[in-house]
């Protein structure tokens, strides 16, 4: 077996640039301390409330979904300041959630091979979320990752690779140049969903409970209809998480638009090269 490579650096060194430069080239980003200790202990009072079932691979594996209109501290999570701020910077101002889910890996889970989420025909796994073409996930681990419990993998750069190793649908078991992220309770690693990912076996003796929320940009909807959000639901939420909640099938796009589209812009500071280098 190789030994994979620890990223164990000082996240919270990293400029708002490095930043965004992190998840668009190696296609993962940690963000460290984005929740307190307290707010940590009243999310894991709230999952100890949710019913969960297994995976199909593992009964050590539990998880529940569609958890974004439980409500309280859970429901709030996904419009959290410092993560929207960034997400703001990195995808732009119109954002949908599309997804948010629980789950927790308990002693003896096996591990999660490594994947992507992000394919472009649909599965049966991801259903038809899985063709939109840009998304980000936000993984919240409620529980310090270790060595030992079951801390995230994923390969570096992979969701840029053009070979055809790089097929969203192919599955690794492992890879020899994956890398380790530990981190610390309260902290969120993001994703590109098109990076080869996973997690590791939980060797340990504590389960690992972690929230993953997805955004995705409005313009990138999927190829086709994805169920969306029941308006009664979208209704009932605080005014800072309705917007987040719009048609799961929202699409900014043009088939028909021509060379010369009338009012074209003359900048774009999501496309500056320069953006890397930003500070704040």
């Amino acid at each position: 077996m190789h030994t994979p490579r620890i990223d164990d650096r000082d996240w919270s060194a990293l400029t708002l640039g490095d930043r965004i430069r992190q998840i668009e080239v190696e296609g993962y980003l940690l963000l460290p301390d984005l929740l307190t200790p307290e707010h940590v202990a009243r999310l894991k009072a709230e999952t100890a409330k949710l019913k969960t079932r297994p995976v199909d691979y593992s009964v050590h594996q539990q998880g529940c979904s569609d958890i974004q209109f439980t409500g309280g501290v859970i429901s709030e999570l996904a419009a959290h300041p410092p993560a929207l701020a960034f997400l703001r910077e990195l995808l732009g101002d119109e954002i949908l959630v599309m997804s948010y889910g629980y789950a927790r890996s308990e002693p003896g889970h096996p591990g999660i091979s490594l994947h992507t989420d992000g394919q472009p025909y649909g599965s049966a796994i991801f259903g038809y979320e899985g063709s939109i073409p840009t998304m980000v996930r936000v993984l919240y681990y409620l529980d310090d990752l270790t060595n030992e419990v079951s801390p995230f993998r994923v390969v570096p750069r992979s969701h840029l690779s053009l070979h055809a190793d790089g097929n969203p649908y192919t599955r690794y078991e492992s890879h020899p140049e994956e890398v380790i992220v530990p981190a610390k309770a309260g902290s969120a690693v993001l994703i590109n969903h098109k990076v080869f990912h996973g997690n590791f076996p939980n060797i340990g003796d504590r389960a690992r409970e972690m929230l993953a929320i997805a955004y995705r940009p409005a313009w990138a909807g999927p190829i086709k209809e994805v169920p969306t959000w029941d308006e009664s639901d979208v209704a009932q939420l605080p005014d800072n998480l309705r917007p987040l909640y719009g048609d799961c099938n929202t699409r900014h796009w043009d088939y028909h638009g021509g060379n010369k589209p009338p009012n074209m812009a003359s900048e774009a500071r999501g496309l500056n090269p320069s953006r890397w280098e930003r500070a704040q």
